[in-house]
């Protein structure tokens, strides 16, 4: 099974975001964009696992959820990596937030102790608003994706409360997203 760890958001924050990203979308049919229903923040991506390592991944994340205390988190704004002038992936950003980065530290120590490979790569929360594959070969539309993305008004504050495990399975229509574990934040 394919699996990752990740912090979901509400239905209807998910939606506003969605809405707020119509810009983003106009400017750039071409790339392919995440459907509001899939819109989350990806602490650790694992791939392909085995079914057995459900049970020690979800042991884990509890472990890491007493340890936390629910946490707000801001949603704003918009960019792409490597970046706005050469886009691959288009992006809501989250605004800095230290309880944040000190549960992405648990997560990513925590899957190293469990035998998984560490990222190198420095956190970078955000989320993936679309993908253009092949990056953006047209000018005009790297310059429309950029106008675009400075040009978004979002704020979303969103409380924290959960950290969990998903299960990412292809379809016709993209991935089905599965939550399979949490861990529940409720640090004393």
């Amino acid at each position: 099974m394919r699996i990752f760890i990740a912090i979901n958001l509400p239905a209807d924050v998910r939606d506003r975001i969605h809405d707020a990203a119509a810009p983003l979308r106009e400017a750039a049919p071409d790339i392919a964009w995440t459907p509001a229903e899939r819109l989350h923040l990806t602490l650790k991506f694992l791939g392909e696992r085995p079914e057995g390592d459900v049970a020690p991944l979800e042991a884990m994340l509890r472990s890491i959820g007493g340890r936390h205390a629910p946490m707000p988190i801001v949603i704003e704004g918009g960019g792409a990596f490597p970046s706005l002038a050469r886009p691959r992936v288009i992006w809501a950003g989250i605004a800095a937030e230290p309880r944040l980065e000190l549960l992405h530290h648990d997560v990513e120590s925590a899957c190293a102790a469990l035998g998984y490979e560490v990222d190198g790569r420095a956190f970078r929360p955000h989320l993936t608003l679309g993908r253009a594959r092949g990056g953006v070969e047209s000018p005009s539309a790297r310059v429309a994706i950029s106008r675009a993305a400075r040009g978004i008004a979002l704020r979303e504050e969103v409380d924290v409360e959960s950290v969990d495990l998903m299960s990412s399975e292809p379809g016709p229509r993209g991935p089905r997203y599965t939550r399979i574990a949490a861990g529940v934040l409720r640090s004393a």
